[in-house]
């Protein structure tokens, strides 16, 4: 799977990415865990409990994913740099905790490590809660900033890097991996570790000694409605979609044909774009490293050649074939090639590319 041949150096650690994602939150000063075993995403629970201790920190098992957000929920609001994870239909269960924690304003990191299918699904990996993840998955107006790892290094530095991020626009930021991603052991580096000071902000809830300046909570949502309230959140989101932009991409000046792709999706993408251009297919890849702001300003200053983009996705129904033809408003046909359950091969990729150079492929309409 690995794009390249990997030299191992002194700062080089192996290490699976569930397990590199929960030690880059540890390294962030991430001091309270609680959440509730499923799978693809045990390792991310089991390695909280040996360490978290360890560190001085709290972790809890909860009795279901419901309770486990909420504890999250509590202890994001003092202050502490707060995590869960979860999996499919684990996910789902939270969904009310998580639109109450961004009504709140209150950071919080969230790891879904997906698992493919509706309902209960499969244990296996997938990439089909896409829509859930960036569109939100709870009732009102907020949304998530969804980061997509397609490395174990890349697990390892947006657990550490999420925490300053949900901060800086108290926001939620989700980690949405897949299966692939989180069960693979490869080399990482592991960010230095810094320490977090509960106190350093004054929205935090605390025990107030006499004589000290009272703190109250609230709900940032008024149900009657707030001007305040409602321009604060629109400015946020509009700055955060400014702002905080991610992607990566590859070959993309001329190509004829480019793959839009994320996660494990991405791995496979890039090495066939490296195939394809050797055989004389002029590939490129575009790989959103943020789902949420999705990354359009990638979708800018293509050659007069490009015969459109070629999502690929271990769903169903292209979930994400919308936000490019969005991103690219719709200049350029979009197509999709959706693996479900399976993780893409590179020789087909390269086969469903070429369909589109000889004028053999559908566009994809949005749904």
């Amino acid at each position: 799977m690995l794009p390249h041949k990997v030299r191992l150096t002194m700062a080089d650690i192996l290490m699976k990415g569930n397990e590199a994602l929960a030690e880059g939150a540890l390294r962030a000063g991430c001091r309270f865990y609680a959440g509730y075993p499923i799978t693809p995403q045990n390792e991310i629970l089991e390695y909280m409990s040996q360490k978290m201790p360890e560190s001085g920190g709290t972790f809890i098992q909860g009795e279901s994913e419901i309770a486990s957000v909420s504890m999250v929920w509590g202890a994001a609001a003092t202050g502490a740099r707060a995590m869960t994870s979860s999996s499919g239909p684990g996910f789902s269960l939270k969904q009310e905790g998580i639109a109450y924690i961004a009504s709140y304003g209150v950071p919080a990191v969230l790891v879904s490590v997906m698992r493919y299918g509706v309902g209960g699904g499969d244990i296996t990996q997938g990439q089909d809660s896409y829509l859930q993840a960036v569109k939100g998955g709870g009732n009102g107006d907020y949304r998530l900033i969804v980061l997509s790892p397609a490395s174990v290094n890349d697990c390892a530095q947006f657990g550490f890097e999420a925490f300053d991020l949900a901060e800086k626009y108290r926001n939620p930021v989700l980690i949405l991996s897949d299966g692939a991603i989180g069960q693979m052991v490869e080399p990482c580096k592991l960010p230095e570790a810094k320490t977090h000071d509960i106190n350093k902000y004054d929205w935090y809830i605390k025990g107030r000694p006499q004589g000290e300046k009272m703190h109250k909570a609230t709900n940032l949502n008024w149900y009657w409605g707030d001007r305040e309230w409602e321009r604060w959140v629109r400015d946020k989101y509009n700055t955060i979609t400014e702002n905080e932009q991610r992607w990566e991409s590859f070959e993309t000046e001329d190509a004829e044909v480019i793959l839009v792709a994320f996660g494990v999706s991405a791995r496979v993408c890039k090495k066939a774009v490296t195939v394809g251009r050797k055989q004389g297919i002029k590939l490129g890849l575009i790989r959103p490293v943020s789902l949420w702001p999705y990354p359009r300003k990638a979708f800018t200053n293509f050659n007069s050649g490009l015969r459109g983009f070629l999502s690929v996705q271990m769903d169903i129904t292209g979930q994400m074939t919308e936000d490019i033809l969005l991103a690219d408003r719709f200049r350029h046909p979009v197509y999709a090639y959706s693996t479900a359950i399976e993780i893409p091969r590179v020789e087909n990729v390269i086969e469903k590319a070429m369909e589109i150079v000889h004028g053999k492929a559908i566009p994809k309409e949005a749904l």
